[in-house]
């Protein structure tokens, strides 16, 4: 009962807070960005749900501390994917009345903030042990941030901020000691941001003593989101589309090479989101948006990525129906065990491996969650939280 309540009162939240509307799905638009985006959440709700959390493919998890996996470039790859939206979601409306756009931006990122928290809270709602960041969260102020930043500055400012945000975390963090410990520390919970959150962060951190989504940590994740920004003004440019391509393509060498050789002296970190973590996730996103560009939008070649473009219409949405679906699908007993835990020993016992029958029951899952985006893409509905 508990569990039926919860999930009708984050379906009601949701409805509250959500603007649906009905456009053209023929409209002009860059279908590789939907594909990309919504890959991309498809991706977030494999690796969050695992069929069991004791047996995941490497690439699966998180790393542990340094270093990066499948997992590790999710975050990221979304975050640019933002950028990109800002750019052609605003590029036409800056000189407009800008009071207008802060109020809806601000009201956007509220919106998606508020539901970070209710899932955060779900299903116990104990404002007591509650965690004040998150995914979502962090989403929010990226696109808050990101979104502004672009209604007040040209690119080329907008490339020196993010500059200026990465070269200036590299510093704190590599030059400043840890209060309390009387020497510069990057390992998990002695570091510079995790003693910023104990002290300035409310509420529960993921970690005990640290928070993967922490507050010095959202300022290179703003600059992940200016990459993206900086991509979306190549796209919108007059250039010819394959040149537009090359100039993706080598820009996002360029970025992971550079990332990769920063990260020898500041390592590529997801955890401390590392300015380093920043060029290589951000080289790779723009490597994948401009096969996805080059295949899709000048080629014509969409075979393949329409699960992605259904997903990536109503992807935040998607990624709340995921959390929403798991408490019944990962949190309600049927018998003596949760609909998961019965799924993966079935797989186990036929001979299929722990890990791999882990990985089949997050794929279904996946396939679960394409239900309620497919019903939406079918009906023409874009959920704008």
């Amino acid at each position: 009962m508990r569990i039926k309540n919860t999930i009708l009162g984050t379906v009601f939240l949701i409805l509250s807070l959500i603007e649906p509307t009905k456009m053209s799905l023929t409209r002009s638009r860059l279908i590789s960005l939907d594909a990309l985006r919504g890959f991309t959440v498809a991706a977030m709700l494999m690796v969050n749900f695992p069929g069991s959390s004791d047996h995941v493919f490497f690439t699966l998890r998180h790393t542990v501390w340094n270093g990066l996996s499948f997992t590790d470039l999710v975050a990221p790859i979304f975050l640019y994917v933002i950028g990109v939206s800002i750019v052609l979601a605003y590029s036409k409306k800056r000189d407009g009345d800008k009071k207008e756009l802060y109020k809806k931006i601000v009201v956007r990122s509220l919106k998606i903030y508020a539901v970070g928290m209710f899932l955060n809270l779900m299903p116990d709602f104990n404002f007591a042990e509650a965690r004040w960041t998150g995914t979502l969260h962090r989403i929010a102020f990226v696109f808050l941030g990101c979104a502004i930043l672009f209604l007040n500055t040209n690119w080329r400012q907008q490339a020196w901020i993010a500059m200026s945000i990465l070269i200036g975390y590299w510093l704190t963090l590599t030059l400043v000691p840890t209060p309390g410990v009387g020497k510069v520390m990057l390992e998990p919970g002695v570091n510079i941001v995790a003693w910023f959150d104990s002290k300035f962060l409310p509420g529960k951190m993921w970690q005990g003593t640290w928070d993967p989504e922490s507050i010095l940590s959202t300022f290179p994740s703003i600059a992940s989101g200016i990459t993206g920004m900086l991509a979306g003004r190549l796209l919108i440019t007059d250039l010819n589309p394959n040149l537009k391509v090359n100039y993706l393509m080598t820009a996002g060498v360029i970025s992971s090479v550079l990332g990769y050789f920063w990260g020898l002296g500041f390592p590529v970190n997801e955890n401390l989101w590392t300015s380093s973590f920043v060029l290589v996730t951000s080289g790779f996103a723009s490597l994948l948006l401009g096969a996805l560009y080059f295949t899709v939008d000048i080629l014509g070649k969409t075979k393949g990525t329409q699960v992605g473009i259904i997903f990536g219409a109503n992807a935040i949405s998607v990624y709340v129906f995921g959390d929403i679906l798991a408490l019944f699908f990962y949190g309600t007993k049927l018998g003596d065990k949760t609909p998961n835990e019965h799924a993966v020993d079935a797989l186990v016992g036929m001979g299929m491996s722990p890990n791999l029958a882990s990985w089949f029951y997050a794929l279904f899952f996946v396939a679960i969650n394409f239900i309620p985006a497919y019903w939406l893409y079918r009906k023409k509905i874009f959920i704008k939280l």
